[in-house]
């Protein structure tokens, strides 16, 4: 990232009514640069959303077997969004400090609150584990899944982080982890 770059980040894909929006720790640099979520393609966040039930009706909407980041915009359309916890881009979340985590937990409870969306779906539990501790005021440990909080109307759920530094999961994992976030919006009666 360059001089000019210092300060950019990627807009927040956020409408009202969506079905699920999708909360990452913060933007790479990479992906700022290139305009699109989850941009990298060693990110396992396209592959495996795009071979999960979630994404089923957006890909037979755009006529697509794979969703690519080009399409992060276009999934408005079908009721999905996109944030970040912190919107200060960094080459790896590792960079961003414990003080910047909590200090996005305020605007990021608002946009939710203000959107109102069906789950707010976090990835990874890094960026869930401060709003966690700013709803509870608890320093337990959140497991992945649904969780027993919400904010506002929206429900919590936690999938893997699909970044490739997390190898605690295979993609088939992470797969199963976007087919129960469907399951929970159907349950929903979505």
């Amino acid at each position: 990232m360059d001089a000019q770059d210092i300060g950019r980040s990627l807009p927040d894909l956020l409408r009202d009514g969506l079905d699920v929006v999708f909360v990452g720790i913060n933007p790479s640099t990479f992906s700022v640069l290139q305009g699109h979520y989850f941009a990298r393609r060693t990110n396992r966040f396209w592959p495996c959303f795009s071979r999960s039930r979630l994404s089923h009706a957006a890909r037979r909407r755009m006529g697509l077997e794979r969703l690519e980041p080009v399409h992060d915009r276009m999934l408005l359309e079908d009721g999905f969004g996109f944030t970040d916890a912190v919107k200060r881009a960094t080459a790896r979340a590792a960079d961003l400090t414990p003080s910047e985590l909590a200090l996005g937990v305020p605007s990021l409870l608002a946009k939710i609150e203000r959107h109102r969306p069906k789950i707010a779906c976090f990835h990874g539990i890094t960026a869930y584990r401060q709003v966690h501790q700013v709803i509870t005021g608890s320093k337990s440990q959140p497991g992945l899944g649904l969780q027993s909080l919400r904010i506002a109307r929206t429900l919590l759920f936690i999938v893997p982080n699909p970044s490739p530094a997390n190898a605690h999961y295979t993609p088939a994992e992470q797969t199963r982890w976007y087919d129960r976030l469907a399951d929970c919006l159907a349950a929903m009666g979505n």
